[in-house]
């Protein structure tokens, strides 16, 4: 697992965060996605790291600018609080 935080200029509301996410939901195979307008940044959680300039294209595409991408590992939380969460 991986992952992968996008730093995304131009978001400025939650529907400018449903856009980024959509976006990248189509064009990728990915476990979550989540954006944020405040911080400017999107947090992607995949299976594998994911092409660094077709990630860059496809958020490009909808309009909003990526600055920076940073990869790195990821472990799923386990415990007895990860578990409550999913409930």
């Amino acid at each position: 697992m991986v992952k992968i935080t996008m730093n995304v200029e131009g978001m400025m509301c939650g529907h400018c965060e449903a856009h980024v996410n959509d976006a990248i939901r189509s064009a990728f195979d990915i476990k979550s996605v989540s954006s944020s307008h405040r911080k400017n940044e999107t947090v992607i959680i995949a299976a594998e790291d994911i092409d660094k300039e077709k990630l860059k294209a496809a958020v490009d595409a909808t309009g909003y600018t990526v600055n920076s991408i940073k990869s790195e590992p990821y472990a799923e939380k386990s415990g007895l609080f990860a578990r409550l969460k999913k409930s």
